[in-house]
């Protein structure tokens, strides 16, 4: 790795480390003051409201024994080090630094939840009427931004390519 590669890499890796105190700080804020599964209105269609998810995304496999948390564990693992090695091998594309940053860092907030804990903390919950989506947190927002940025990426190259 080049001098200049690794302080691209350091300095997407900041970017995560950003995600991950914000994350825990707000996970640590909803779970010190908010009451389990008690909904609190801060604006027309979004509350806080304090849930804990043993499964993935939409708590997809939260309901089986607790296998899950260990394989979803090692996932997140096996990812994150994946996408420091993409970090490492970035030359010049600050787009998707940032975007791999931003997933890294998700993936880790919601890593450190899932052995400590044995559970993700969610606590933002939108909703439209009748119509609630799932509750998320910081780290799953990071992911998604993160995640949106990849592919906005893949067709911004695609069409440079053409």
């Amino acid at each position: 790795m080049s001098e200049q590669q690794g302080k691209s890499m350091i300095s997407w890796l900041w970017l995560s480390v950003v995600v991950i105190v914000a994350d825990l700080a707000t996970k640590y804020f909803a779970s010190a003051n908010l009451e389990y599964a008690v909904p609190v209105a801060i604006f027309p269609s979004f509350n806080l409201t304090l849930l804990h998810n043993t499964g993935a995304a939409f708590s997809f496999l939260a309901t089986e024994s607790g296998w899950q948390r260990w394989f979803f564990a090692i996932l997140a693992s096996v990812v994150s080090i994946a996408l420091v090695r993409w970090l490492a091998t970035l030359k010049d594309d600050p787009w998707m630094g940032v975007a791999i940053a931003l997933i890294l860092g998700g993936a880790l907030g919601n890593l450190y939840d899932r052995i400590t804990l044995g559970y993700v903390v969610d606590f933002l919950h939108f909703y439209w009427n009748d119509n609630h989506f799932p509750a998320f947190n910081i780290a799953d927002s990071a992911i998604t931004v993160g995640a949106g940025l990849m592919i906005i990426d893949v067709f911004k190259n695609k069409k440079s390519e053409s």
